[in-house]
């Protein structure tokens, strides 16, 4: 797993430093957000949702308060400087990313807990290679032959996902789609601060559900024990809010490029708990898709032709 990392990192020619350590430290602690979901199995995904988000935005309220005041006055005069058009573009891209923040966490919960973890960290693997793609095509974002090549081969890793199990598929491309769409609304509110907005996103979006509990959770909502809230604020705690710190800290330095290079220690590790701790099985079709995107992962971070700008994975 580390030498894969490396391996990557030295197909994109950079130097280890404390920077990619924070980065490192972020994915790896992802990689293991399956053990937190897997303790709440018997909860609803809409329930560990729920509070996940609630728990978070407290957590980043707090903090914002705490040593995030600079960056909060910052966003507010750069809005006052801006037209009316340009407000409300703002306010249409921080609502949208919180929606679309909500149905990647929703459905990703689902997955683990209830489908199989491989089909979660599929998705990952897939997800910036298909942002890369939405970049061109919304954006007009250029790519590369090799990165073109990259796209070819994710589509035929779907196909052979798809005929092993549609099901799986969909629940793939849910994932990868709506957390793709969300890069595109991060990417085109580039002049934000992230934390800033995510804080909004996730309040926006607690805005919505958080009125309607009984609606929201449904007749299968769990009753709030000690388990429950402990396994939440670890969820939010040390596998939201710390992550996204050290990606914070990661990419004030390094290229995005970069960042999104080592994302993948996050399915790497994922697949690796679903085989060896959690005793999931593949077919020898989906072993072969997964073959196949890791190779049009390899494939697409490889530094030929033209280096254009790449879009924040974070």
């Amino acid at each position: 797993m580390a030498s894969c990392t490396f391996a990557l990192l030295k197909i994109t020619d950079v130097q280890f430093n404390r920077y990619h350590g924070a980065a490192i430290s972020a994915f790896l602690i992802w990689g293991f957000i399956p053990f937190p979901l897997k303790a709440l199995t018997a909860f609803p995904s809409s329930q560990i949702l729920y509070f996940r988000i609630l728990f978070s935005v407290v957590t980043l309220l707090a903090l914002s308060l705490g040593t995030r005041r600079k960056q909060w006055q910052e966003t507010f005069q750069l809005l006052k400087t801006q037209t009316r058009k340009e407000k409300n573009r703002f306010l249409l891209f921080t609502f949208l990313g919180g929606g679309l923040l909500t149905v990647n966490w929703l459905s990703f919960i689902y997955v683990v807990n209830h489908v199989d973890i491989q089909t979660g960290s599929f998705s990952y693997l897939l997800c910036p290679i298909l942002t890369a793609a939405l970049g061109f095509l919304l954006l007009g974002e250029h790519l590369r032959v090799n990165q073109w090549l990259s796209v070819g081969l994710s589509l035929m890793s779907c196909l052979l996902v798809g005929t092993d199990s549609l099901y799986n598929l969909l629940f793939s491309l849910l994932i990868a789609a709506s957390y793709a769409f969300y890069l595109i609304t991060q990417r085109l509110l580039k002049e934000y601060d992230k934390m800033v907005l995510l804080t909004l996103q996730l309040l926006l979006a607690f805005a919505v559900i958080g009125p309607s509990y009984p609606w929201f959770v449904g007749a299968s909502a769990q009753p709030v024990t000690a388990h429950f809230t402990g396994q939440i604020l670890l969820l939010s705690w040390v596998f939201t809010v710390l992550p996204l710190f050290l990606n914070l800290y990661a990419l004030k330095e390094l290229k995005s490029a970069t960042v999104g290079v080592l994302m993948y220690l996050n399915p790497i590790i994922n697949f690796t708990m679903a085989f060896l701790y959690f005793g999931e099985v593949a077919s020898q079709q989906k072993i072969l898709a997964y073959f196949v995107i890791f190779l049009s992962v390899i494939l697409y971070n490889l530094p030929i032709g033209k280096k254009t700008p790449a879009l924040k994975t974070s």
